[in-house]
């Protein structure tokens, strides 16, 4: 047992010295402690953002309109300005090795910043021989493979926008996203391995072609199987020509993302070219402490927004590496070995593969020039963050991490200022003025309350694709709080701006009138040998209480006997409270979780409560929907 809030790292007089953020105080004229800088930060929004403008020498032209306007939602940012993504990604040495891609088969290639130019030129050229102009959308079906960052640059480029999804999405979850934006051209692979097997995507490609009516063109990247009656790979990058950039107005859209879609139609989400590039320079930078010498590594696909931040990387000049395959392809160290190898100074991975790495008792080795570990996803546990430090590397900066799609970046992280303690996130990221709401809508401390953002940050959708009154925008965030964002987590801030994620708000436990988050069952539950997952569901209804069910999925060679049974009740009973010990303890062979490794606790609620499993939950934005077959509606 790892005691929450327990020292683990302590930043070297060295470490703040060399810190990005440092630097950047420095160069503010004000140095000191990073809460002070944080207040700052939130407190002169107008300032704090036009210096991050300034410092990092963004490449557009800033003009002279305010730098904020109108409340939330419906605030703008930095009006008359011009700017484009993929011109600021593409700038530097064009010597400097930009991108360096691997997959689970052990393929390798690389490309330099002036390659990627060359290539997102050619692509860029083919795009606009299609018709693409500014506006259109161009879509993806495609894994996290340099074709899919260098078509994404090209349509940038063009102020088009771009949107992806990974192939291993299932047609309707392709289609239920796709149809909503109608993009002129598809780029699309053939096929895609994972875990050792290929699999072919032809017939998904045009069940999703023949849904879109609007597209000019389907592009084949070839990966297995050319796809027929398309337009190759080769064909669109046919033209030599430099790359140009069209600037465009600073809250032009840039990319489409998705909210999962388990429980309905996805939200289709509109982030800006602006606020993008100064969230992920902000980000990046000071936080991750990522800058020209660095090697960025996170584990993701196309259908993450980690991919979205990942590539973000070469904004501030790192070498990002790109990653296709399985995470525990041939076995769970794949991705430790692949930090190691290509000598990553920067790895990000989600919290269950560091929780699984952990249970797995991997020893990580080779990892010298690893300096920094992100993790998100879920919250990780004190006990993961203790075995990064006793297995993995006792100088790395772990930094744990709470955000997301809804805004591309964290609301919560890291800094290297700060010190690391088990299961704590160590502070409210600059610029987000990130509070703990009570029941009565009052910020609390020391408390766990609903994680709000009482101040607009500038990656904040500037839109939801068809929603032109912004009635769908304004009901997801601002219905609960008038002019404030409620992002549906349970937070605790601590008096020193560490903060704890307990979960979602919307899954929470609530016995006997005692609330407490998900996350603090998992760690107890979790934490035993014979459990490799586990899910916990309160079935109460309209302020009556209803039964608490454990779904546990066991390691091989594990029964759930009586003993086991009883050690899991007696453990909660004392780390939790008498009213969180299960009313019943199920084995079943998995955990539903979304594609980017969610667990999924409303949908199954809500068939526990006899909602179908076809309206309760879209399978094709799963995992593995085959596992809900094993989640019952109660008596």
């Amino acid at each position: 047992m790892v005691e929450e809030g327990a020292l683990l790292w302590e930043p070297t007089p060295e470490v703040i010295r060399s810190a990005k953020i440092t630097r950047f105080q420095e160069w503010l004229g004000r140095p000191g402690a990073y809460q002070d800088t944080w207040q700052w930060s939130v407190d002169s929004p107008a300032e704090f953002w036009t210096s991050v403008w300034e410092y990092f020498e963004v490449a557009g032209e800033r003009g002279d309109g305010p730098v904020i306007s109108g409340e939330m939602p419906a605030t703008r940012w930095f009006d008359g300005s011009t700017i484009n993504y993929a011109e600021n990604a593409l700038r530097g040495d064009p010597a400097r090795l930009g991108v360096i891609f691997r997959d689970e088969a052990g393929n390798r290639r690389t490309y330099t910043v002036g390659e990627l130019r060359a290539e997102v030129g050619r692509v860029r050229a083919g795009l606009v021989r299609l018709g693409v102009t500014r506006g259109d959308r161009v879509a993806a079906y495609i894994p996290n493979i340099p074709e899919a960052l260098i078509a994404f640059l090209a349509t940038a480029s063009l102020g088009a926008i771009w949107s992806s999804c990974s192939p291993d999405f299932g047609a309707p979850s392709v289609i239920d996203r796709f149809t909503q934006i109608e993009p002129k051209v598809l780029f699309a692979v053939d096929g895609y391995g994972y875990g050792g097997k290929s699999f072919d995507r032809r017939e998904v490609v045009q069940d999703i072609a023949a849904t879109l009516p609007s597209l000019a063109a389907t592009v084949c990247v070839p990966y297995q199987n050319p796809i027929e009656s398309a337009v190759t790979w080769d064909d669109l990058r046919s033209e030599e020509k430099e790359p140009e950039f069209d600037r465009v107005p600073f809250g032009h859209p840039l990319w489409i993302l998705y909210s999962s879609g388990t429980t309905g139609l996805p939200k289709p989400i509109v982030h800006g070219h602006g606020g993008i590039v100064l969230e992920h320079l902000k980000a990046l930078s000071f936080h991750q402490d990522l800058g020209p010498d660095d090697v960025f590594f996170w584990y993701t696909t196309t259908g993450w927004m980690m991919w979205n931040f990942l590539i973000g990387g070469l904004l501030v000049g790192s070498t990002v590496v790109l990653y296709d395959g399985s995470a525990a392809h041939p076995a769970t160290d794949a991705l430790w070995n692949v930090t190691a190898e290509e000598g990553v100074t920067y790895f990000g991975t989600g919290a269950p593969y560091i929780v699984a790495s952990m249970k797995a008792g991997v020893k990580p080795h080779g990892l010298d020039k690893l300096r920094g570990l992100g993790s998100t996803g879920s919250p990780l546990p004190p006990e993961g963050f203790a075995w990064i430090y006793s297995d993995v590397k006792p100088d790395v900066q772990l930094g744990s991490f709470s955000g997301g799609t809804d805004v591309c970046t964290g609301f919560v992280g890291a800094v290297p200022l700060l010190p690391i303690r088990a299961g704590v996130i160590p502070c409210r990221c600059l610029g987000a003025r990130v509070e703990s709401y009570d029941p009565e809508g009052q910020p609390v401390i020391s408390e766990v309350g609903e994680l709000v953002v009482t101040q607009p940050m500038p990656s904040m959708p500037v839109m939801f694709w068809n929603d032109p009154e912004g009635t769908r925008y304004h009901e997801s965030y601002f219905a609960d709080y008038p002019g404030i964002w409620r992002h549906g987590d349970w937070i605790k801030i601590l008096p020193d701006g560490g903060c704890v994620i307990y979960g979602r708000s919307d899954s929470t436990l609530n016995r006997g009138g005692v609330r407490m988050g998900t996350s603090e069952f998992y760690r107890v539950v979790e934490r035993f040998d014979e459990v490799s997952d586990s899910l916990v569901i309160d079935t109460g209804q309209l302020g009556q209480d209803g039964r608490l069910l454990l779904y546990v999925t066991l390691t091989t060679g594990t029964a759930l006997d009586e003993p086991l049974v009883t050690r899991l009740r007696t453990t909660l009973r004392k780390e939790l409270s008498p009213r969180h010990v299960p009313d019943e303890i199920i084995e079943v062979p998995g955990i539903p979780r979304t594609l980017s490794g969610k667990k999924l606790e409303v949908p199954v609620r809500k068939i526990l409560l006899g909602v179908p499993i076809a309206k309760a939950a879209n399978t094709d934005a799963m995992a593995n929907p085959e596992v809900l077959d094993h989640f019952r509606p109660i008596p």
